[in-house]
């Protein structure tokens, strides 16, 4: 008996995917369930920009007074700071939507599922970079209304948005292995503070590295987020930018290299 095989039309069959591309759909669709999360829940929002608006009107009106930096307007030298430190506040959403995620079980519920492993931590980390350009955007406004003003092109600005959504891509990465490795969504709020205020405030953001003492220094003018602050200084108010930008790109590359494995070995033990 001989055996007929129809022919198949290879116009009608899908499209074999790579295991990146599979990856990234995953990723994408672990985002898009993130996101209809916040917009259910709006309170995350609003306090995820309440800090950022109390630090601009706390440094412009109550500390501005007393300190002066010369060249330049307190102001201008103080939104770069605020741009970057909100983008920090927005990166704990990370550890705290994690650590959610994984005692809710639905992280368990994900690894029973056919789907790439990095795809539940690269959505949460591609969903908080929508929340900080959300907080980007809002801060700009609130620096207009409290007299900044960008002294460069367009270009330049989103130069600097670009920056910025790619040191909190990967700060995220660190607030993500701090969430899988809390107990609860409060201890990982409680666990991501003090990497807020360690890179936060002994650093370029607020004042002069050069006016800290020696070992402070030292410590403020290495570290990533001094380097993200100098890079969008000269984005905003103009001046010597190619080193400055290189220098923060490395950081961010650099951590990315070494928490995104972590993270994602840490999510591997989780369940």
């Amino acid at each position: 008996m001989t055996t007929v095989t129809a022919p198949v039309d290879l116009r009608l069959s899908p499209p074999r995917r790579s295991k990146l591309a599979w990856a990234a759909a995953d990723a994408l669709a672990v985002a898009r369930r993130n996101i209809i999360g916040m917009t259910r829940r709006p309170q995350v929002l609003a306090f995820a920009t309440i800090q950022p608006v109390l630090f601009v009107l706390l440094f412009r009106y109550v500390f501005g007074s007393s300190i002066h930096i010369p060249g330049v307007s307190y102001v201008d030298y103080l939104m770069a700071g605020i741009f970057v430190q909100t983008v920090m506040f927005g990166a704990q959403a990370t550890a705290v939507g994690m650590a959610e995620d994984l005692h809710n079980g639905l992280i368990e519920r994900f690894q029973s599922l056919v789907m790439a492993r990095s795809a539940v931590l690269a959505g949460r980390v591609l969903a908080d970079a929508l929340l900080n350009l959300f907080g980007i955007v809002l801060m700009l406004g609130v620096g207009y209304l409290v007299g900044f003003r960008l002294h460069t092109s367009a270009l330049a600005v989103v130069a600097a948005a670009g920056i910025l959504l790619l040191f909190g891509f990967a700060v995220s990465w660190v607030n993500a292995l701090l969430g899988l490795a809390a107990r609860s969504a409060e201890a990982a709020a409680a666990a991501s503070l003090p990497l807020t205020v360690l890179l936060a405030f002994p650093s370029s953001a607020f004042l002069r590295t050069q006016n800290m003492p020696g070992p402070l220094r030292a410590y403020a003018d290495h570290q990533p987020l001094t380097a993200t602050v100098n890079a969008l200084r000269p984005l905003l108010l103009g001046g010597p930018t190619i080193s400055h930008v290189l220098v923060a790109i490395i950081w961010c590359l650099g951590i990315v290299t070494v928490f995104a494995p972590l993270a994602v070995l840490r999510y591997r033990r989780a369940a």
